[in-house]
């Protein structure tokens, strides 16, 4: 079956499934600024063919699950599995991913420094403090060859992981929202691109290195109630998400090249 051909029969049993639901409520979906953008292209979409979706825009990196574990949203979208499984260990949330959306690419910028080789032994290096993102953050120095962690931790390592540190890196754990100002101070710091295009302050393609879809456990979910699996409206609202050319554009407007798509086409 064509990619046309099945977009369109996602398309049109969604419509079906809509109207044996509630049509006349909105689909409400949870995010922040840094994912808001290439939602609202599919949130005005959707509205296009008959879908109305209601954009919650929260500040912190709490509150969308705990609204979604509460039923004040259908869905929110702004945590990958690693942020997701650490929430539902940490809040008991029976939360579930629903689908996949970007995976955004995270780098190693340095001010001073125009390569990894060229870092210095006893160099500062500033990474994310939460659990989370900071195993990121190792796996990244991992990649560049800076650090070696013990076999198979993946993205739980710590700092307690390392198994050989050759250039006796300083290693500081900044606020992953506050990493960008570590940029002036840090030797190298661990950056997200959607925080350092908010805060203009340096070219976010930039970076001596980027991890892409090196560890596609860091692709940012759609995340659902396992209730909700069924509703029709989250199946052609994250249709839209996926293959409308107006989100794509977007996403193109929003990140530049620094993402990838996170399902097949």
């Amino acid at each position: 079956m064509n990619k046309l051909l099945t977009h369109a029969l996602v398309a049109a049993l969604s419509l079906i499934g809509l109207t044996a639901h509630a049509t006349d409520k909105p689909l409400k979906v949870g995010t922040t600024s840094a994912f808001s953008i290439p939602l609202e292209a599919a949130v005005a979409e959707a509205d296009k063919q008959g879908l109305k979706v209601e954009l919650i825009e929260f500040t912190d990196w709490i509150a969308p699950n705990v609204s979604l574990a509460a039923g004040d949203i259908d869905v929110n979208y702004f945590q990958h599995i690693p942020f997701l499984e650490n929430a539902k260990a940490a809040a008991g949330f029976d939360l579930v991913p629903y689908a996949p959306g970007v995976i955004n690419n995270v780098g190693l910028y340095s001010k001073t420094y125009k390569s990894i080789d060229a870092l210095p032994k006893g160099a500062t290096v500033a990474i994310a403090n939460d659990p989370i993102n900071s195993g990121r953050g190792l796996q990244l120095l991992a990649k560049a060859g800076l650090i070696s962690l013990k076999p198979g931790v993946g993205y739980k390592a710590t700092e307690d992981d390392i198994i050989a540190n050759p250039k006796d890196l300083k290693i500081i754990q900044v606020e992953a929202v506050q990493l960008v100002r570590a940029y002036d101070d840090a030797d190298l710091v661990q950056g997200y691109p959607a925080y350092i295009r908010m805060a203009k302050s340096f070219d976010a393609e930039s970076a001596l290195l980027f991890d892409g879809l090196d560890h596609p456990e860091y692709v940012i979910q759609f995340v659902i109630q396992p209730k909700s699996k069924d509703d029709p409206r989250l199946a052609k609202f994250i249709d839209i998400y996926q293959h409308s050319p107006v989100v794509k554009a977007a996403l193109d407007k929003s990140l530049g090249t620094l993402y990838q798509p996170g399902w097949k086409n």
